[in-house]
């Protein structure tokens, strides 16, 4: 009995090898650009251009879209992942309403369409189309990224949502009267998301005529995700591609020993800092560790697994003004519990002394039965 145990976990591990070897194949990523002012009627423009790692694109595709209420609504708003836009945003913009109408610009660039079910922004901005809920959501991850104050406003009579956001003071370029909601002593000025004209589009305050007179419902944004494993790639100039390869060792290990985990940045470049990600039995992608490349492009970092369990491991890199950021395959490791570990080393012990004992008992008889 103890032997068929030990090979059936024998079996079990040597499954897990050859499938945490397979290779994931990588499509191209997607290339992105937005046309900017330097401010509403501003002279000076800019090209943001942004790239989606096709394997970021592949976690939110993945990912539930199922809304049961309104409250589920936040789940959609990813800031960490749009976090460089918002980065290179603040290059450019030098105060909260100008940067809050520059992500405005961006959203009346998106074809407006209507989609059920919803969608994450980096699908959206794939798709190169969506509608308001969709644009609210990107708009309000860029926001939060940046370190605005917003929320998501629905309109469930009107079917319709936009965002608002906490600004120091009162929008001064709001063509119309400044329209604002409150809630919880805060005010939150109206940003309406919609509309193909990006140069004379809604600003920051602006509410289009037929929801002056609505209540809307706000949805604040403390669900929102905190983390994904990896982030688009942003700049003000043409992007070269990278790559970014991983390897896990060893595959199957015991708990609370030490994983390593090394690959290469392609182009090969001294310093740059590579960010470790882990989904520990299918829970969220968390960062285990940030580590930096040698003047070949290679890294290194050893982690110690705590939990036991399925673990998928992944390596990003946010990128630089010359070359797109990279996110790895997943490679998958295979924690084994430490009382797991136990009763195998129970069984193999007992199935070493129930041979001994046999050979004994053999051996016995064989002196017995001699004359």
């Amino acid at each position: 009995m103890e032997l068929k145990f030990a090979k059936a976990l024998m079996v079990i591990a040597i499954m897990f090898v050859v499938f945490s070897t397979m290779s994931v194949c990588l499509a191209d990523d997607y290339r992105l650009s937005y046309e900017l002012l330097n401010r509403p009627d501003g002279r000076v423009s800019y090209e943001l251009n942004v790239v989606v790692p096709e394997t970021l694109n592949e976690y939110y595709a993945e990912k539930n879209h199922r809304s049961a209420s309104s409250s589920d609504f936040s789940k959609f708003v990813t800031p960490y992942a749009l976090k460089p836009i918002a980065d290179k945003l603040w290059e450019i913009y030098y105060d909260e309403e100008d940067f809050t109408n520059g992500v405005l610009m961006m959203m009346h660039q998106i074809t407006y369409v209507e989609t059920m079910p919803a969608k994450y922004p980096v699908e959206t901005m794939v798709d190169g189309e969506g509608d308001c809920d969709l644009f609210s959501f990107i708009a309000a991850s860029v926001m939060k990224a940046g370190g605005l104050d917003v929320v998501l406003l629905y309109y469930e009579e009107q079917t319709h949502m936009n965002i608002g956001v906490h600004l120091s003071s009162a929008p001064e370029d709001a063509r119309d009267s400044v329209y604002y909601v409150t809630h919880d002593g805060t005010r939150y000025y109206v940003a309406e998301c919609t509309g193909g004209n990006w140069k004379d589009g809604w600003r920051v305050g602006e509410c289009p005529t037929d929801l002056k007179q609505v209540s809307a419902e706000v949805v604040t944004l403390e669900n929102a995700e905190e983390m994904a494993p990896g982030q688009v790639s942003a700049s003000f100039t043409s992007l070269q591609p990278s790559a970014l390869s991983l390897e896990v060792s060893p595959s199957i290990s015991i708990q609370n020993s030490a994983i390593t985990v090394r690959g290469q940045l392609a182009p090969a470049i001294l310093n740059e800092n590579v960010t470790l990600y882990a989904r520990i039995n299918s829970s969220p992608w968390t960062v285990i560790g940030t580590t930096l490349t040698q003047s070949n492009g290679r890294f290194e970092y050893v982690w110690t697994a705590e939990t036991a369990g399925s673990h998928a491991i992944r390596a990003a890199w946010s990128g630089n003004e010359l070359y797109t950021g990279a996110i790895s395959s997943t490679k998958s490791a295979m924690v084994i519990p430490l009382f797991l570990t136990v009763l195998v080393g129970v069984a193999v012990l007992a199935a070493i002394i129930g041979a001994v004992a046999v050979l004994m008992a053999k051996h016995t008889q064989q002196e017995i039965i001699e004359p």
